[in-house]
């Protein structure tokens, strides 16, 4: 993956985003594990890849001060049509460059990020560099580990969904 394709083809994925990524098993993993997210009122949390905005009905409206980063603009205007709301604040920013100071958040959320950037080490490493001491974060992705055979048929798919801005990662990183 390269940002200016991720540019290219979230601009495509932005209008039918939700009807494939928040709905299904998506939607109900989603439900189960912020159902265990619990942050003390002030604390500042990051979404990385915030893409249309599917984690932010979990975080929203619990007092806390949420910023929603996207690498597309597209993607990111279809979560602030539907969440304007003035606990969040919504940046277009590359997740491998976080433009914030060291340990500036409290929770931080990435969901499918990690196999998407071009760079995902970075991207973990700038997501650890911007949490607060004793922070917490929460990352959802699909990986298959080093030491297994892919039984799921998830690496031959690859090179097909690295076209749709999506591949799995053998090995967590």
């Amino acid at each position: 993956m390269n940002n200016k394709w991720n540019k290219f083809i979230y601009k495509c994925w932005s209008p039918i985003y939700d009807y494939v990524f928040n709905a299904g098993l998506f939607l109900k993993a989603r439900k189960e594990i912020f159902h265990e997210v619990s942050l003390d009122k002030g604390s500042k949390v990051l979404v990385v890849g915030v893409g249309t905005g599917a984690e932010l009905p979990y975080l929203l409206h619990k007092g806390y001060e949420i910023t929603a980063i996207d690498y597309s603009g597209d993607m990111l205007k279809q979560a602030q049509g539907k969440y304007a709301d003035p606990s969040i604040t919504f940046r277009e920013m590359d997740a491998q460059q976080l433009l914030f100071e060291n340990e500036t958040f409290d929770f931080i959320v990435a969901n499918l990020i990690l196999t998407v950037v071009p760079d995902a080490k970075k991207t973990l490493k700038e997501m650890v560099r911007v949490l607060k001491k004793n922070g917490r974060f929460m990352v959802f992705d699909k990986f298959v580990p080093k030491r297994k055979k892919d039984k799921g048929g998830a690496e031959s798919i690859t090179p097909h969904t690295k076209r749709n801005g999506n591949r799995y990662r053998n090995g967590l990183l």
